[in-house]
C-alpha cells in the first residue's frame, strides 16, 4: 500500500505532546532561534509589533515571539494543536489563537507589521492564494518572513528518503515532494501578489556535505540541537523575507 503524502494527521496525533521536551515533535522548537538569527536581519526589534504565525501548530514560534515582546496573533487548521497552544500560552502569554485556514484568514485587510509562516508553505493546498492572502492582511511596507523546501533531487533524498524513510526522523509520509517549491515558483507567487524586496538564502539544517551531515547528524541524535547555517546554497531548504506594497 503507498505511503499516503502530505499527511498532516500526525500534527493532531501529536498535538497533546506538543510541549513535551521528550517528544520528537520538539525539536521544532530549536529551529526559532536559528531562524531569527535571518529574520532579525529585518526586523531588529520586535517589541509591539502585530504579528500573525501562520501555520502556527501548538505555538511554539508564537511564544517565542511573544517573548520578544510582539503582539502575537497565531492560525493553525489543527484545532487540536491550537487547542494545546491555547493551553500552554496561559502560563505566561496574552496571544490570540484561532483555527483557519491560510488561503482565506479571518482578518482584517492591514492588520499585521510582520507575518511570519515557517515549515507550512510545503503543507499549504494552494501556495498563491495563501500568499495573496497574506499580502492581504499585512499592511503596506509589512514584511513575509518565511522557510520552505526546494523541490530538487537533493531535498528528495534528504527530506523523504533520508529524515522520514531511513531514519525515521520525520514520520513517513509528512512531505508530498511534488509540493516542494522551487524559488522560482515562490518568487513569481510573491510577485503576483504585490511583493517587492525578495530575498532567499539557504537554510542548511545538516551541512551542505556528506561528512558535514553525517557530524551534524550525530550531533544532533547527542543534543536534539542543529548545527543550522545560513548560506547561499538553496538545494534543500531555504528562508526568506519579502515587503508588501
Amino acid at each position: 500500500m503507498a505511503t499516503r503524502r502530505n499527511d498532516l494527521s500526525f500534527y493532531d496525533r501529536m498535538a497533546p505532546h506538543w510541549w513535551n521536551r521528550s517528544a520528537k515533535i520538539f525539536a521544532l522548537n530549536h529551529l526559532n532561534p536559528l531562524r531569527f538569527e535571518y529574520f532579525d536581519r529585518f526586523v531588529p526589534d520586535w517589541k509591539d509589533l502585530r504579528v500573525l504565525d501562520v501555520g502556527c501548530g501548538g505555538g511554539y514560534t508564537c511564544e517565542f515571539l511573544a517573548s520578544r515582546g510582539a503582539i502575537v496573533s497565531g492560525i493553525d487548521q489543527s484545532q487540536a494543536c491550537i487547542n494545546s497552544a491555547i493551553e500552554h500560552a496561559k502560563q505566561n502569554y496574552s496571544i490570540e489563537y484561532q483555527q483557519g485556514f491560510a488561503e482565506k484568514l479571518p482578518y482584517s485587510d492591514h492588520s499585521f507589521d510582520v507575518v511570519v509562516c515557517v515549515d507550512v508553505l510545503e503543507h499549504i493546498e494552494d501556495v498563491e492564494r495563501a500568499i495573496a492572502q497574506i499580502q492581504r492582511v499585512l499592511k503596506s511596507g509589512g514584511i513575509f518572513l518565511f522557510d520552505t523546501i526546494n523541490r530538487t533531487w537533493k531535498s528528495k533524498v534528504v527530506m523523504i528518503w533520508l529524515l522520514e524513510n531511513l531514519l525515521g526522523e520525520i514520520p513517513s509520509g509528512v512531505h508530498d515532494w511534488h509540493k516542494f517549491i522551487s524559488p522560482e515558483e515562490l518568487r513569481n507567487y510573491l510577485e503576483r501578489s504585490q511583493f517587492s524586496n525578495i530575498d532567499f538564502h539557504g537554510f542548511n539544517l545538516l551541512g551542505e556535505t556528506i561528512s558535514e551531515q553525517i557530524s551534524a547528524y550525530r550531533y544532533y541524535r547527542k543534543t536534539k540541537n542543529f548545527r543550522a547555517s545560513i548560506s547561499d546554497d538553496l538545494s534543500v531548504m531555504y528562508i526568506g523575507k519579502a515587503i508588501s506594497k
